[in-house]
């Protein structure tokens, strides 16, 4: 007989077996016919497990759908027919809702996804996050974890929502298109998607389209010397719909590879070829723009986008804006990752920002659906990290019209940050957070 410790969620994630959960669901169901014994629902719940132990394989791990379809067994065993419609009634009316808010998720208009953005906004509203002034209350009432977990949440509901899609779609979907803006948190999202994939039984397996870059010789350089890798032309896009098209159909393609030391694609290929299990990924900037995945039909694509939609005013009414938000991520992970100087990234970011309005955020009203990948604790820590540098460009900036862009950016950022509280000890952030991928310390390899 096995013993029943784990629950594999609609999600493909594995999570501790709770009979608590049970219990509540029966009760609640029997509360709904007008029943209030919850010692019969504790009873039935013993049952439940015990079909469950009884049908199943040593080491085998239920899933949420099997443990439902046992309750729904044993309640009509049991003579419960009006608790078990009642609980069926309630298990159908949860599915329903989870493909309306999949559905109310990834609508938008024009290039602001704006239902999106008002459940983010009811979010922040009622978690007392939806302005500087509230979010400092909440931290000077120590409430700071609680933040992080309530963000963290969010942000795991909108990651789970999405496998969901893609696996309600798996019979047709080859391709994951996950794309947003820079800094976006698109790889530690990726690996999350893919894990649960993983549960179950698919494998996301990754294009790398930076191999697919030009020769950085045929790149134009502006006055400052600056190269703009931000737009999808610098990409070879007639090989990448040649590769893309034999993939799908179960080809081996040759994948180049490119030097970014040289700056050139050298004589040296990889074979790839999908599995019947595989999935493609491509992670890119610019994944939704159309050139880019020409070559495979619609409906073998599943596109995702990110962005980080924070929803908080300042003390003049003005909201965060997002790009400001990428631009502080974007800064944390070249300096720690790439021993990049950050006055770089501010100096460089007119062209990341020209890029995504041309070529990224018009295609958001196509995708499937937007996961909002914001944290309002960031903002706190980003105070302590970056107010004095922010201040420092306000002033070097100021009078160089050659730099008006980093100098408006520069006193935009500082004036936000001036307003948040600082919070200096990143412990707060979970290893597995989207936040460490730009501030390090995180679980997975990037």
């Amino acid at each position: 007989m096995r013993q029943i410790h784990q629950v594999i969620k609609r999600t493909g994630s594995i999570v501790p077996f709770n009979p608590e959960r049970i219990t509540n669901a029966i009760y609640r169901a029997a509360v709904a016919v007008g029943g209030r014994d919850r010692r019969t629902a504790e009873a039935l719940t013993q049952q439940v497990i015990q079909l469950l132990e009884d049908n199943g394989s040593p080491g085998q791990i239920p899933t949420v759908e099997e443990i439902q379809d046992a309750v729904e067994k044993i309640l009509i065993e049991n003579g419960h027919a009006q608790v078990a419609k009642a609980y069926i009634l309630y298990r159908d009316e949860r599915a329903r809702a989870r493909k309306e808010r999949a559905s109310r998720a990834s609508t938008s208009s024009t290039n602001i996804p704006w239902e999106k953005i008002w459940r983010v906004l009811d979010w922040a509203v009622d978690h007392s996050a939806h302005t500087i002034a509230a979010l400092n209350e909440r931290i000077e009432r120590n409430e700071i974890l609680e933040i992080v977990h309530e963000s963290e949440a969010a942000y795991q509901e909108d990651v789970d929502t999405a496998v969901e899609l893609i696996a309600e779609r798996s019979q047709t979907v080859r391709m994951v298109i996950v794309s947003g803006p820079s800094s976006s948190g698109k790889t530690t999202t990726t690996i999350k998607i893919n894990q649960h994939l993983q549960h179950l039984g698919y494998q996301l397996v990754t294009l790398n389209v930076d191999n697919y870059f030009y020769d950085l010789s045929l790149h134009p350089k502006d006055e400052f010397g600056d190269y703009d890798f931000e737009t999808p032309q610098a990409l070879d896009l007639t090989l990448i719909n040649q590769h893309l098209s034999r993939l799908v159909a179960g080809e081996e393609v040759q994948i180049p590879h490119y030097d970014f030391k040289s700056g050139a694609r050298i004589a040296k290929t990889t074979p790839m070829r999908l599995a019947q299990n595989e999935i493609l990924l491509i992670d890119s900037l610019h994944g939704l723009y159309e050139g880019m995945t020409s070559s495979v039909p619609p409906e073998q694509k599943f596109k995702l986008y990110l962005e980080p939609l924070l929803q908080i005013k300042d003390s003049r009414g003005n909201y965060a804006r997002w790009t400001d938000i990428r631009l502080i991520r974007r800064m944390l992970r070249d300096a720690a990752h790439r021993a990049y100087d950050p006055s770089q990234t501010i100096e460089h970011w007119h062209y990341v920002r020209s890029s995504e309005l041309r070529n990224i955020i018009p295609q958001i009203q196509q995708v499937d659906f937007i996961i909002n990948s914001a944290m309002p604790y960031e903002l706190p820590l980003y105070r302590h990290k970056m107010l004095d540098q922010f201040t420092h460009w306000a002033e070097q900036y100021q009078n160089d019209p050659l730099r008006l862009d980093a100098y408006e950016r520069a006193v935009r950022v500082r004036d936000l940050l001036s307003e948040v509280l600082p919070y200096p000890d990143d412990s707060i952030v979970p290893p597995d957070s989207v936040i460490r991928e730009f501030i390090g310390g995180s679980i997975y390899s990037y």
